[in-house]
């Protein structure tokens, strides 16, 4: 008997996602699960030394940051975790308050980006212009890369052979098949090599101790007083802020690769679910870690949240599980996985010689200006905004010199008509009222706007100031033709912005 389409058992399995019936697809994000959680492990570790807290601190954050986001985020495929701009933000609070008042502002931290996400911060992200967000790729490339170097230098000589085979296996064997991730193959490649012929090189172990239990949840251990909040609100506002730019950044990212659509809003308030739960549990706080995501969506094909889950719960049972084994992990190998994300990552298209032909000079520009301002402050967040900026003020530029006034007089000489095209902001409108002939113009003055639109008060300012010089020679001005935005904004404020 046929299973009615209203019965319980029908509707769940509407519910259910078509690929957890596909074996490929789980294959696909459980490796990169098990990838993103390798390469996880050193670089929480690094992150936790920045912060200046245990590494324990670091990887408990990388943890509980990509289980709760693989369930309460935006979009799926990405990977949260311990970041170096967080790191970076609370290692001064963690370096003169402790350990105490770092966690208390990541859960601070976390309720910000929640009020933030619920506020519709999100929706800011569609004034990021494409020129940014290619400024902000590459820059990302390229601190990948520069965040690898250390690990290059100063090192024993058969790092350097591990990490050219590295990349060779990288490069080569999806050529033999894509079943299994080239980056995990290269890893238990040369770790397999390194133990077996004993070689000693630096290992993932060196970087410090890997936990040996689960986290526990608890509370921040500060008084909870108006005194702590002062000390601890500057701290969780930036982090806040600087979690949710990198973190809606990589999100916009990711959808152009994958071609698929994502809730911004949803993704910022789990970032601030995701903190708020890392804080309880004594972690470090986080949000989006591009690098990671590219690993898993771009290098191992990922698609779907299991893979972020994965990564979560594969690092803890790396740790805790099979600690010895993963200490042993050169970081030759890791490297190497690294250093092609940062080749994969970066738009080679952009700097095309083709490209740079075609490409306006602005356009340029607020790409450069990314670039160098993230590079130079080794912060995202600071990039993006510069570049920001800058791309609104050259937009200004140009767009103000779009507005253009011609003026026709009336065969009978007791009439002049203005008509003014283009479009009427702060910017525009500043040179407006030295387009007209206040002396010479006959006694009647029409202004027609068919062809232009107000945007701001500068303008109904800059409109006003024309009537009242016309009007001190004794002169009536008329104006025509506004459209009705135009006209509602002109109707409120005009005579209104000047006192009497």
């Amino acid at each position: 008997m046929p299973t009615s389409p209203w019965t319980p058992t029908a509707r769940l399995r509407g519910l259910k996602p078509e690929w957890l019936n596909n074996p490929k697809v789980w294959r696909t994000e459980i490796l990169a699960g098990l990838v993103v959680a390798l390469a996880l492990i050193p670089e929480a570790i690094s992150f936790s030394i920045i912060a200046g807290v245990d590494p324990a601190v670091g990887l408990f954050a990388s943890f509980t940051m990509a289980v709760v986001i693989s369930v309460v985020g935006g979009r799926r495929a990405m990977i949260s975790a311990a970041t170096g701009a967080v790191a970076l933000v609370i290692a001064p609070l963690n370096r003169e308050y402790g350990l105490g008042h770092l966690i208390a502002a990541v859960i601070l931290a976390g309720i910000i980006q929640i009020v933030l996400g619920s506020l519709g911060v999100a929706k800011l992200m569609r004034f990021v212009p494409r020129s940014v967000m290619v400024g902000f790729v590459n820059a990302l490339a390229i601190l990948i890369f520069m965040t690898q170097v250390p690990e290059m230098y100063d090192v024993p000589w058969a790092v350097y052979p591990l990490l050219v085979g590295g990349l060779a296996l990288m490069v080569f064997f999806p050529r033999v098949t894509k079943a299994v991730p080239a980056p995990l193959v290269s890893i238990v490649v040369l770790t397999a090599i390194t133990v077996a012929a004993g070689i000693a090189v630096p290992t993932v172990g060196d970087k410090g101790e890997l936990p040996s239990s689960l986290p526990v949840p608890g509370l921040p251990d500060v008084p909870f007083t108006l005194d702590t909040l002062t000390t601890i609100a500057p701290y969780a506002f930036a982090m806040a802020l600087v979690g949710l730019m990198e973190s809606l950044m990589t999100a916009k990212l990711v959808d152009d690769i994958t071609d698929t659509h994502s809730s911004k809003t949803r993704e910022s308030i789990g970032q601030g679910i995701a903190n708020i739960v890392t804080g309880f549990f004594g972690g470090m706080g986080g949000c989006a870690m591009i690098g990671q995501t590219m690993i898993n969506v771009k290098v191992s094909g990922a698609r779907t949240r299991l893979s972020t889950f994965l990564a979560g719960a594969f690092l803890m049972v790396l740790c805790i599980v099979f600690g010895p084994v993963v200490s042993d992990i050169p970081m030759a190998a890791l490297v190497a996985v690294m250093v092609m994300v940062s080749f994969a990552t970066f738009d080679w298209h952009s700097i095309a010689p083709k490209t740079l032909k075609r490409m306006p000079t602005g356009e340029l520009a607020v790409t450069a200006v990314t670039v160098v301002m993230v590079v130079a402050t080794d912060n995202l967040a600071i990039g993006v905004v510069v570049g920001s900026v800058t791309a609104m003020i050259i937009f200004a530029k140009r767009v103000a010199h779009l507005a253009r006034v011609s003026a026709v007089t009336d065969p009978d000489g007791t009439t002049v008509v203005y008509s003014v095209t283009g479009e009427l902001f702060f910017a525009s409108s500043n040179d407006l009222v030295g387009r007209f002939d206040y002396a010479d113009d006959p006694d009647r003055i029409v202004i027609d706007l068919s062809a232009a639109h107000i945007w701001d008060a500068s303008s109904v300012a800059a409109l006003d100031a024309i009537e009242t010089k016309y009007g001190q020679r004794g002169k009536t001005v008329e104006i025509i033709g506004l459209n009705d935005p135009s006209a509602d904004l002109h109707g409120k404020l005009s005579g209104e912005l000047t006192s009497h």
